[in-house]
Formats: structure tokens, sequence, C-alpha cells
């Protein structure tokens, strides 16, 4: 009963940070209408979640960690930083130029159930059992039904599925490395180097699209109107800085599978918000598919007692 009780905080607050992940679809949409690409926003957003993380740890009062403990670690630290940062938002949006929002919202959305296998194949001691994986499927098919809405064609682009398909991959991959990491580095720590690495590793991207960096030149401010600044500033303090921050903490505390598993609400969110800011329409399917995530959920919360 007690480690029930104790594992009730995480369980919300993994809840509450998918919520406000699906959230951040509608938000980048509005900051896209307004002109910034994709590659932008991810980098003004992890700018400020860097600068108030580096900050919060230079006034923490104790001495201030630049490195890890060892070059293996820093390097692993580098590979979070591109899996969970660059590469995975790069792909993912990029995959949209190529393909539909549909293609690209089941193929990102199915990566708690790649992770899960993966971690699984990886970690004999978190092997997935039947009855997580009957809820992983469960909760699959309602994410199928939430984003499809009734409209069940697929339209196959090989580049743009294969782009979302990397994105699946990298927080698969992000997911499994951060199993190591929270057993020897604290939660500001791994998230501060998370958005540093992302950002160094967004580098080449700009040296590939020189007219993308020019947003960060003397013209800035002809972008940042107050719409987008309080747009960018979600983005970046909420949706980054406090979401990654909390997202390590509660793989720490729930492990990389049950956490990942959460990521299946991210359509409901995402829906949810866009009918409330967007005025978009919510459907039947979107109430059948909600239910299937949430009791497929449950079962792969569940240890199998067969």
């Amino acid at each position: 009963m007690e480690k029930r009780q104790s594992l009730l905080v995480p369980h919300v607050v993994a809840f509450l940070v998918v919520i406000i992940w699906g959230s951040t679809f509608v938000f980048t949409k509005l900051l896209l209408l307004s002109g910034l690409s994709p590659a932008q926003i991810f980098t003004f957003r992890f700018i400020i979640a860097y600068v108030l993380l580096l900050a919060f740890s230079l006034c923490k009062g104790r001495a201030h960690r630049w490195f890890s403990c060892s070059w293996r670690d820093e390097l692993l630290m580098l590979v979070l930083g591109i899996t969970g940062g660059s590469l995975y938002f790069l792909t993912e949006n990029e995959a949209l130029n190529y393909t539909t929002t549909t293609n690209t919202s089941l193929i990102v959305c199915s990566c708690p159930l790649v992770a899960t296998l993966l971690i699984s194949i990886v970690y004999r001691a978190q092997r997935i059992t039947r009855m997580q994986a009957v809820g992983s499927l469960l909760a699959v098919a309602g994410v199928a039904v939430v984003v499809l809405n009734g409209r069940f064609v697929l339209h196959l682009s090989p580049i743009g599925d294969g782009l979302a398909l990397a994105a699946n991959l990298c927080w698969a991959v992000y997911s499994l490395l951060m199993i190591p990491v929270n057993k020897h580095y604290g939660a500001v720590f791994i998230t501060r180097k998370v958005f540093f690495y992302g950002l160094l590793t967004m580098i080449p991207y700009y040296l590939c699209r020189p007219e993308e960096a020019a947003v960060f030149g003397p013209s800035i401010g002809q972008y940042l109107t107050l719409p987008v600044i309080l747009n960018l500033l979600f983005l970046g303090c909420v949706a980054s800085m406090l979401c990654f921050l909390l997202w390590t903490w509660v793989m720490g505390r729930l492990g990389a599978v049950v956490a990942t598993n959460y990521v299946y609400i991210n359509p409901i969110a995402t829906v949810v918000f866009a009918w409330w800011i967007l005025s978009e329409p919510i459907t039947p399917f979107f109430i059948v598919g909600s239910i299937l995530i949430l009791t497929g959920m449950y079962l792969a919360d569940r240890k199998s007692r067969v």
C-alpha cells in the first residue's frame, strides 16, 4: 500500500507532463503561422530552457558541475541531446513536409511500443509481459482511432514515413539510454546536458541552411511580436525546461517502460487543446480511441498474472 502511494505522485506528474506536451502541437502551429520554421522554434525553446536551468544550477550554492564523471558518460549525454533533442525534433517536423500529419502522428505516437520492445531486449529485468503486450497494442489501436478520426486512408510516402519512423526510434533510444544515466546523475544535470547538446548539434543544420539562421541576427525583432514571445516562453519554460526536468525524474521513479507508456495520451491532449484553442471539433472516434488508449495503458501498467 505504501509503495502504491509513493508511486502515485510520479504517475500524476507523468500524466500532466504528457498533457502539456500534447498542447505543444497547437502552440507550435501558431508559431509556424507567424513565420518561424520548426528548427527555429526548437532552437528558441531550447535556448530559453538551457539558460534558465543553467542559472538555477549556478545559484544552488553548491559546486557547479560542468561535465560528467567520465568521457563515456559525457558521450552518452551527447547521444541523449541528439535523440531527445535535435534529431528527434528535426525528423518529426521534417516528416510533415513529405507525408501527411496522420501518417506522422500514427508513427511517432507509437513510440512507447517500440521503446518497450527495445528496453525489454536490452534489459532482462524489464522484459515485457503478455499483459503489457496486450495493453500496448490496445493503446496503439486507440491512437490510430484518434488520429485517423474515421478517415481510414493512409498515403504511403517512403521519405516522410521514414523520417517519422526515425523520430520514433530516436525517442525509443532516448528512453533506453535514460535508464543508466538516471542511476548516476540528478535530473537537473541530465536535463541541462540534453538541452546543451541538443542546441550544439543543431549547428550543422544551420550551416546547411544559413537563411534560417538569419532569424537570430539583427532582424530578430521583426519576428518577436508579443504573441510569439508568449508562445515561445510557454514552450521554453514549461514544455521544455519544466517538463523535461520532470520527465527525467519520472523515468527514475517509474522506470522507462511505464513512463513512456504515458506518451500514448499525447494525441488525446492534442485533440482537446485543438478543440479549445483552434475550435477543431471532437468526434465520436475521439471518445472511442481515448477509451482504448486509457484501457491499454492500464493493462500495460499491470504485471501479468498468467
